[in-house]
């Protein structure tokens, strides 16, 4: 099991979701590391997003985290504790992660996702979100940012800072739609399996997420035994809709368990 030193330094490391990528994460990693003195904070990306967005995105979540893990240990220094915070399909590859790499990480935070064998299908992927995703598909591509937070995000003055930046990002480093649809189909065959972490872990969640069904990380809280946080209003990207609350609860958290 990891080193669970509570005066060792936190390195958070960040994975996010379906075709997001590190610059997605917005003002949380600035807020983890005001609130954790002495802590880094990597934010990694997947093959096919951000700096490797001309990479072709695995099929399977097992070969994501290969290069994740690849990137994580070029990152790592000796002494700190590792702290894995990852969000949707990040989830996904959290839990793989955890299970085949037990010592990686000391703690680990989930936010709003979901596993195929606990989870039926109509939860993982709400039906009244599939009018957007098709919205996305064929909405020109110089507006579909504004359709994709429209799903992900219920706060509109989170949508609106958001906007211009998440713009900048998709000219910048564009996520084509085929390496979107390579890890939607790696999403769709994860399964957990009897697995169940050796490391304390928080699952964080928002009640009226409209695109994966709270009652997904209900579920995973009771398979693991774990807390599950809810935040009342946010939408799927909760660390957009309110970073600040997401980092107040990884403080009273950790405080909890430890640091």
């Amino acid at each position: 099991m990891p080193d669970r030193d509570a005066d060792a330094p936190l390195h958070f490391v960040l994975v996010r979701g379906l075709s997001r990528e590190a610059c997605h994460w917005g003002e949380l990693p600035a807020l983890l590391r005001t609130h954790f003195a002495g802590s880094r904070v990597s934010c990694l990306d997947l093959p096919g997003a951000g700096i490797k967005h001309q990479q072709t995105s695995p099929l399977r979540v097992g070969h994501m985290v290969e290069s994740l893990r690849m990137d994580f240990r070029q990152a790592a220094q000796p002494g700190e504790t590792a702290v894995l915070l990852a969000i949707s399909l990040g989830g996904m590859i959290a839990a793989h992660w955890m299970q085949h790499y037990p010592d990686d990480f000391a703690r680990a935070v989930l936010i709003n996702t979901s596993f195929g064998d606990i989870s039926p299908l109509h939860q993982r992927l709400r039906p009244a979100a599939f009018p957007a995703l098709v919205r996305v598909l064929l909405t020109p591509r110089h507006e579909r940012e504004s359709v994709i937070l429209g799903l992900v995000s219920n706060h509109v003055d989170a949508r609106s800072r958001a906007l211009p930046h998440w713009n900048r990002i998709r000219s910048e480093r564009p996520m084509t739609l085929h390496n979107t649809a390579r890890q939607m189909w790696a999403a769709a065959r994860f399964r957990l399996g009897n697995f169940v972490p050796r490391v304390p872990v928080l699952l964080l969640a928002a009640t009226r997420d409209r695109m994966v069904s709270v009652e997904c990380s209900r579920a995973i809280a009771r398979r693991w035994q774990v807390p599950v946080w809810e935040h009342p209003s946010a939408g799927h990207d909760l660390p957009l809709d309110d970073p600040a609350w997401v980092v107040d609860s990884l403080v009273a958290w950790l405080d909890k368990n430890g640091g």
